[in-house]
């Protein structure tokens, strides 16, 4: 590995700081969408609906160190419970890193820009119903959380970190 190569790029999960490892996390909130396991089949349906502690528009926790108090059931994600799950996205950064696949183009931690997970589509924003208003989750089941997000590229004067597309790619 190079010395000067990003920390995601030197480094395990495993490996990174406390501070490097919360970096990571995108602000996409698509990890904070209700799933389904269906008991007799094992599969997972992804729902639209969001943990009421997930902020719609900015797509942060609202109470992100107090969590468990709160929704005690809510995932502490570690290497290790990283590595025991299915229902992580595909477009998330833990995940991606995991697989040996990198941060996507869109990532803060690339383009520059924390705001770009949602220029970019990537993210829940416009696309999820707060829990407490949503009524049975089976009403809410959708594919996308589960797919890899298609992107669109927003227009160079968009781009607050002053990239063009070209540079983004």
């Amino acid at each position: 590995m190079r010395q000067d190569a990003p920390f995601w790029k030197n480094k395990s999960l495993a490996e990174m700081s406390k501070a490097e490892w919360e970096s990571l996390c995108d602000g996409c909130g698509r990890c904070c969408l209700h799933k389904l396991r269906y008991e007799d089949t094992n599969e997972l349906a992804h729902t639209n609906v969001a943990c009421r502690l997930l902020d719609l528009g900015s797509c942060q926790c609202s109470k992100y160190e107090r969590r468990h108090r709160y929704v005690p059931d809510c995932v502490t994600l570690t290497p290790q419970v990283l590595a025991e799950i299915d229902w992580m996205p595909p477009s998330c950064a833990y995940r991606r890193v995991h697989e040996g696949r990198g941060l996507a183009w869109w990532h803060k931690l690339v383009c520059g820009d924390p705001d770009m997970v949602h220029k970019a589509g990537v993210s829940v924003t416009g696309r999820a119903i707060d829990e407490r208003y949503a009524g049975p989750l089976e009403h809410h089941i959708v594919e996308w959380p589960g797919r890899e997000p298609r992107v669109r590229r927003p227009k160079p004067e968009d781009d607050a970190a002053g990239n063009t597309t070209e540079e983004l790619s």
